[in-house]
């Protein structure tokens, strides 16, 4: 028993702890990503099942989920894409509407000229 030391130990395990840590938090972000998801301090802890406090104080976890939370911030929504899209499609929607009117006027405008002759030839007639 003389032989055990009991620091070596505990360093041991330590590090196998942090090792096992940096392993459960990378296959999280990994789902996190496979699945679409946003990559934050509170999905990723969910994820992983360890604490925000401990991805807080690792200094190489911490930089990479803000790296990636950043990343994630100036691509698109799929909900950005959608509101975009309709968006020109009502661009699209009020520039036909418009056509639509403007023909629906001159339309208009034309019946009211021939009113006019029609009612001229019945006050001829009278």
């Amino acid at each position: 028993m003389s032989d055990y030391d009991r620091s070596a130990h505990l360093k041991a395990i330590h590090s196998k702890r942090k090792a096992n840590t940096h392993q459960k938090v990378d296959e999280a972000i990994k789902r996190l990503i496979k699945a679409n998801e946003r990559i934050n301090f509170n999905s990723v802890s969910g994820e992983a099942d360890v604490s925000k406090a401990t991805l807080y104080n690792n200094k190489y976890i911490r930089s990479r989920i803000e790296t990636l939370r950043t990343q994630q911030l100036q691509v698109p929504t799929p909900k950005q894409v959608k509101r975009e899209m309709n968006e020109s499609n009502k661009d699209a929607l009020i520039a036909s509407l418009k056509r639509t009117n403007q023909k629906l006027e001159d339309e208009n405008k034309q019946l009211r000229k021939q009113l006019k002759v029609a009612y001229a030839e019945v006050y001829k007639k009278l």
